[in-house]
């Protein structure tokens, strides 16, 4: 099984209306014509204050569980286009976390959930062995010292066979933007924004900066290019297999 998850920001609130119909109306119905496994949508909540720098996504998460069989024959080229222009990032990822972290015994009646998913690659000129090096041996355990933090787990992302910035701009607004080259999709979890605070901005634990950094505050890769991350609750908003018909092949 393969997760492909999706990060959609809006460039201009105004067009949260238009938006949300074109994706009830015709897009998700096109996407449910390569029959997933499992769609679900989550929308964004408002940021923590102080996360809004942290290359916050301010509109929704698509997650669709499909089998991984590949493109299916009408594709990117039959879905309706864009009527709003969108920044999204769009990853494949195992359905299963490749690293479980922290939290993993927990019961979901011991507290609530307020979920922080980050996307980030490392930086240009950095091998992915040695970002990863510093990322699950260096950085990951200095993360699981934050006072609120109550889950953590991370994705390695399956790199795309043919690349999606080629392909998407088929249905895409032409002032939209995709990137896909993408290196980790993480998740971390706290009772609620207060708890995302207390942990991240006043009283983090001490952390090492990679020496191959190029931006030296914590998470160390500079967000808006490369760490971007979006804030949701534990239920989706939208279940679509369960509300929407797929469109007729």
């Amino acid at each position: 099984m393969i997760k492909t998850i999706i990060l959609h920001h809006l460039l201009d609130m105004n067009d949260l209306p238009a938006a949300e119909r074109w994706f009830y109306r015709y897009h998700v119905p096109e996407v449910l014509r390569n029959h997933p496994v499992s769609y679900l949508s989550f929308r964004a909540v408002p940021p923590p204050p102080g996360a809004e720098a942290f290359g916050y996504f301010n509109y929704k998460v698509h997650e669709n569980l499909n089998r991984g069989e590949g493109e299916q024959p009408l594709g990117y080229l039959s879905m309706t286009k864009e009527v709003v222009p969108l920044k999204v990032i769009m990853v494949n990822v195992p359905a299963a976390p490749t690293e479980d972290f922290l939290g993993r015994e927990a019961s979901f009646a011991e507290r609530t959930i307020f979920r922080w998913l980050t996307v980030f690659r490392y930086p240009e000129g950095v091998s992915v062995e040695e970002g990863e090096d510093w990322y699950l041996n260096v950085h990951a355990p200095e993360v699981m010292k934050q006072p609120g933090l109550t889950r953590f787990f991370s994705y390695k992302v399956i790199a795309p066979p043919v690349a999606v910035e080629k392909v998407l701009p088929a249905f895409m607004h032409p002032q939209s933007t995709v990137s896909a080259n993408w290196h980790r999709v993480s998740e971390l979890w706290y009772e609620n924004a207060r708890g995302w605070v207390d942990s991240v901005i006043e009283r983090p634990p001490q952390y090492t900066k990679p020496e191959w950094a190029k931006y030296d505050r914590y998470p160390f890769l500079e967000p808006g290019v490369d760490f971007a991350s979006t804030f949701v609750l534990e239920r989706p908003t939208d279940d679509w297999l369960r509300v929407v018909p797929p469109a007729y092949v």
